[in-house]
């Protein structure tokens, strides 16, 4: 005797993301489009920085209409990405911000030489040598050592005063985040708030090593990045206005 048993079927994989370029006035932007099983409407999202687009959409939508909404908005897109300077001027002659600061960059001409930063006639000056082409990427490698020293003598302060160790300390260009802290003690923080105030970094540093005792955004773990960073919401109101400005740096 036999009983017939019902099979279930199986749970169809989301489609994957499609990805193009979208021509925005003649800037060629990344574009990553997501079905949505939830999703109700179209929304499109600049990422951080403003080099690319993220959409979701309802699942099945069909493209006609997701090309409409883009077509749609063309004018948004524009107005927005203007906020975001991929060009920061980084040639000589141009300008660009360390600890808050503008600097002129002032390119030496020699082929060999440390990039510094200096006072020439009571102006801030960032002196940078090698080949003119390699000019961003010269003081891309100068932020982040400097970065890295500030973060490092922050973090190892902030650290003492509620006594949780530190396992390591790295740098990386992260968009979505300034910086992270895991279980371990593992601190990580996006070189690029070296071009901010000395007050922002310090905020920086105070936030992740209060994770270090509180892994959350709770009010206890808020307490106490105010208590190692009194001036916390004002660094926090200055990285909303300009953080995306940071981002949107192309050092290459």
């Amino acid at each position: 005797m036999f009983s017939l048993l019902k099979t279930r079927p199986k749970a169809r994989k989301p489609a994957p993301p499609e990805t193009r370029t979208l021509d925005v006035a003649g800037r060629l932007m990344p574009l990553t489009i997501k079905q949505h099983d939830r999703a109700t409407r179209i929304t499109l999202r600049i990422e951080p920085g403003g080099r690319a687009l993220k959409m979701t959409v309802p699942k099945g939508l069909a493209a006609r209409e997701v090309n409409a909404f883009l077509d749609r908005h063309q004018g948004w897109l524009l107005t927005k990405l203007a906020k975001f300077s991929t060009d920061a001027g980084l040639r000589d002659g141009g300008e660009i911000l360390f600890r808050g600061v503008s600097h002129r960059i002032q390119h030496t001409g020699s082929l060999r030489g440390l990039t510094e930063a200096v006072l020439i006639d009571g102006r801030p000056v960032l002196r940078v040598s090698g080949m003119p082409e390699h000019v961003g990427r010269r003081i891309a490698a100068f932020l982040k050592k400097e970065a890295r020293a500030d973060l490092a003598r922050l973090a190892t302060m902030h650290a003492g005063t509620i006594r949780a160790p530190i396992r390591s300390i790295s740098m990386k260009d992260t968009r979505s985040r300034w910086g992270s802290c895991s279980s371990e003690g593992n601190l990580s923080f996006s070189w690029r708030i070296v071009m901010a105030p000395p007050s922002v970094i310090d905020y920086l540093a105070a936030h992740e090593v209060a994770h270090l005792k509180e892994m959350n955004h709770g009010p206890h773990f808020w307490a106490l990045c105010r208590k190692l960073c009194p001036g916390m919401e004002e660094a926090k109101s200055w990285l909303k206005r300009h953080g995306n400005q940071l981002h949107a740096i192309d050092f290459d």
